[in-house]
């Protein structure tokens, strides 16, 4: 796969994951600064490193399963690797400027 090629599953993974919603905050997970990494390799492989609103968020397995099959489907990715980490701990200053204009923050 070529460098352009991956840049281009990557851009992908990205609409796709700003179509996966939180199901507490009407808000997509991009936007709402869930997402801290998207690596994706030359042999499919999508790695994306990520956390979440709280540690004990009731509906991580929900959205990590959710994850797992939309971006499962992207043309060209084989695999998805969720990465979980709470370092540095999620706080509204990583979401973005429309996630914060939707929620009436800014």
């Amino acid at each position: 796969m070529t460098p352009e090629e991956i840049l281009k599953v990557e851009h992908e993974i990205v609409l796709t994951l700003k179509n996966i919603y939180d199901p507490e905050i009407p808000v997509n997970i991009y936007d709402l600064g869930l997402i801290y990494e998207i690596d994706f390799d030359p042999e499919g492989v999508a790695n994306i490193r990520m956390t979440l609103t709280a540690p004990n968020c009731p509906m991580a397995d929900m959205l990590i399963d959710d994850i797992n099959t939309q971006v499962g489907k992207v043309a060209g990715v084989s695999s998805v690797n969720i990465i979980l980490t709470f370092e540095p701990p999620w706080d509204k200053s990583m979401m973005s400027e429309e996630a914060l204009l939707e929620l009436n923050l800014l």
